[in-house]
């Protein structure tokens, strides 16, 4: 009988750069993606709730409280990466529809090659804009948006705006949520302004970071909710205070200091997320 074939990394040009797939040295099925050398996901297709990254594990307990216990949700994923976050939904969620638009078709391509989504997951991809897709969607079709759309290291300009919010706030069912994958540093002119775009159309918003970020100590990746119907909060706090990489939830008074006089931001002043400075993503 012949050995097991080793995981070799694959290297390949994709719209956004060059994305490399790195099989995890520990083994098994896991591998990192990378484009131009910052990391996009990690997936363990033997462990779909197996989650690496600090920010996917932050998003993931908002999912995790969306609903009781295993029920299933209507998901949208603006960004989809290696689809670490619907994989992990299907598996802790059954019987969940959820919707990926990824607008890099060469790392759709790369991903489905060598990342493939099990058939019956109710994962379905889409070659789209965010934004575009978001417009055209209908109302009232999610339990949950997701962005997390990055063009290289950056948030696009045309997905922070308070219309792109509003388009998120039309989709949703009554008591959804949307959730955005931030990034920012001190003195966060960036994050202040998101904080007050998605209240000028959310009654209820909540930020979930690592303390040393809300500090300024270093730039990270900061994850924004917003409702219109109160936030579980108090269960958010507890799954990030016990997380591996502790987190912290701000709210209310506290975030409304946070923001100051940041002023929401709309489509025509839209500016993309600060360019993070050298090593702030990348690997060795």
């Amino acid at each position: 009988m012949s050995e097991a074939t080793e995981p070799v990394p694959v290297t390949r040009a994709v719209d956004s750069g060059t994305a490399r797939l790195l099989p995890d040295v520990d083994g098994g099925r896991a591998w990192l993606l990378t484009v131009d050398g910052a990391p996009q996901s990690y997936v363990d297709l033997d462990d779909p709730g197996h989650l690496e990254f600090e920010y996917v594990r932050r998003i993931a307990h908002v999912l995790d409280t969306a609903a009781p216990g295993r029920a299933p949700l209507a998901v949208l994923h603006l960004g989809g990466g290696g689809l670490t976050l619907p994989r992990y939904v299907a598996a802790t969620r059954p019987g969940s529809a959820q919707d990926v638009v990824e607008a890099d078709a060469g790392l759709l391509a790369l991903v489905a090659e060598h990342l493939p989504v099990p058939d019956g997951a109710g994962i379905a991809v889409h070659h789209a804009d965010a934004r575009r897709w978001l417009a055209e969607a209908p109302a009232g079709s999610a339990d949950a948006v997701v962005a997390d759309v990055f063009g290289g290291s950056r948030v696009p300009a045309h997905v922070t705006s308070v219309e792109f919010a509003a388009e998120a706030a039309r989709v949703l069912r009554p008591g959804g949520i949307c959730v955005a994958n931030l990034a920012d540093s001190a003195p966060f002119p960036f994050l202040r302004s998101q904080l007050a775009t998605y209240r000028e159309v959310f009654a209820k918003i909540a930020l979930v970071a690592e303390p040393s970020v809300l500090r300024g100590r270093r730039f990270g990746n900061a994850v924004l909710v917003a409702s219109d119907a109160p936030l579980d909060t108090a269960a958010l706090a507890r799954r990030t205070a016990a997380d591996a990489f502790p987190a912290r939830v701000e709210e209310g008074a506290a975030l409304r200091r946070f923001t100051g006089l940041a002023a929401p931001v709309r489509d025509a002043a839209a500016q993309p997320s600060p360019r993070p400075p050298d090593g702030a993503f990348s690997i060795g």
